[in-house]
């Protein structure tokens, strides 16, 4: 059976009450986690200048807009919302294809199911299994594609967004074929962007192109349903390994159910370091001597910005977030890095003693610190973010990020919602 034909039946054919307690719980969390990134995320120049093409363009009242009252078309709505959830760069990640899933498809599966007065329970189920299928044909394509430069978010994550809003639509299973196939002609977005306002408008790219080739399908749009996997298809025109071992298990074991979370606000390749360090704290900066970081080759390129002055830039450097660590600056907080946070004298000098060497042996997930104390002990500690998590502690350390973000009536409010799978009418007036 091909890739297409198995993700096509999964989506349609997956009953909700078939799925696992464990994998709806932990995608209501990731629906707090993207709520609280993506409100907190809605003044940010990105989120205003797409959010204001969108209510330029009107159209038909269907769906709501995070930080604005007025309603719009539901690809634009995706457009806008999946933009704005992805500006913050605080979004869930999975390092199986190095994607955000939630950002494209929650915007998408919330758009269609507010337009269609869909209640909470079908609208999370759905969004889970877009995020299943984002992943499962992430796999697919493999690491070649997003080496050669395609933006998995964007790429895998439209297909994703496609499956929650043909599922939302009770598209069949050749329904859902063909939304894929006109994904294929239609998912796009490169790293080529990244550090740019063209990021998170990947992800709201991938959210609006679900959305709309769903739409089309459900309204008797004919397209290719071979077109994620022929000769001329998605996978082989795209860098796609197109590796066949990606959709073992689909539908009894969810790959959804090893998303990392963001608990700190940089990048996510600098989040096992921070985690080991809070196993040492709290450390005295004075009688540091050498902090030395072991890392994934592919990190010291993304993250590890020697001498940064901007709190962007701080983002990206192991140096820097260490310094910040030890000196008491909350890593989880958006405002902690800054400009100023960069230039402090104090910071410099232990930024300086932060050395980082790459390991291939170490997983992408995982880093080792050493810290060297003068005239005493070096201490030791690792992280893999891929390490168990009980749901209850993962549940916790999101709601503390949630409030942090939108302060605590806010964010309780939200998770109260979610929690009650209220409708997504009623959770999308919780976003405004």
């Amino acid at each position: 059976m091909s890739i297409t034909q198995q993700i096509a039946e999964f989506t349609s054919e997956t009953a909700t009450p078939q799925i696992p307690a464990q994998a709806l719980r932990m995608m209501q969390l990731s629906f707090l986690d993207w709520a609280a990134v993506a409100i907190a995320g809605r003044d940010e120049p990105v989120a205003r200048i797409t959010r204001e093409m969108v209510l330029d363009e009107g159209g038909t009242p269907q769906a709501s807009l995070i930080g604005h009252q007025t309603r719009v078309p539901a690809r634009a709505a995706a457009l806008s919302n999946g933009t704005t959830s992805h500006a913050l760069d605080y979004d869930d990640t999975h390092f199986a294809h190095i994607g955000h899933p939630s950002v494209a498809v929650i915007p998408a599966a919330l758009a269609v199911a507010e337009a269609r007065g869909i209640g909470g329970a079908d609208l999370q189920a759905a969004a889970l299994i877009g995020v299943e299928a984002s992943i499962r044909i992430g796999v697919w394509l493999g690491r070649n594609h997003y080496q050669t430069g395609f933006h998995q978010t964007a790429t895998a994550g439209a297909f994703g967004a496609g499956m929650a809003a043909a599922r939302l639509m009770g598209l069949d299973a050749q329904g859902c074929a063909m939304v894929l196939g006109l994904l294929a002609t239609r998912a796009s977005g490169l790293k080529s962007q990244f550090g740019t306002m063209g990021k998170p408008f990947n992800a709201g790219l991938a959210a609006a192109n679900g959305v709309e080739a769903a739409t089309l399908v459900a309204r008797g749009f004919i397209a290719n349903p071979d077109a994620l996997e022929s000769a001329q298809g998605f996978g082989p025109t795209h860098a796609g390994e197109q590796i066949t071992s990606a959709l073992q298990g689909l539908g009894q074991q969810w790959l959804f159910d090893t998303i990392s979370h963001k608990f700190h606000a940089c990048c996510h390749g600098l989040h096992a370091v921070l985690e080991a360090g809070l196993t040492l704290a709290p450390l005295d900066a004075q009688v540091i001597e050498r902090i030395e970081v072991t890392t994934h080759p592919r990190w010291m390129t993304v993250c590890n910005q020697m001498a940064p002055t901007t709190g962007l830039g701080a983002k990206f450097s192991y140096g820097t977030v260490l310094a910040m660590q030890v000196l008491g600056h909350d890593t989880a907080v958006l405002s902690s890095y800054s400009d100023t946070v960069c230039a402090d004298p104090t910071v410099q000098g232990l930024r300086a003693r932060v050395h980082v060497t790459a390991d291939d042996s170490v997983a992408e997930t995982a880093t080792r610190l050493r810290v060297v104390l003068r005239d005493g002990p070096v201490l030791t500690a690792s992280h893999d973010l891929n390490a168990p998590m009980t749901l209850d502690a993962r549940q916790a350390k999101i709601q503390t990020k949630a409030r942090s973000l939108l302060g605590e009536d806010r964010a309780t409010a939200l998770w109260s919602l979610i929690a009650a799978q209220a409708d997504a009418g009623q959770f999308a007036d919780g976003l405004k």
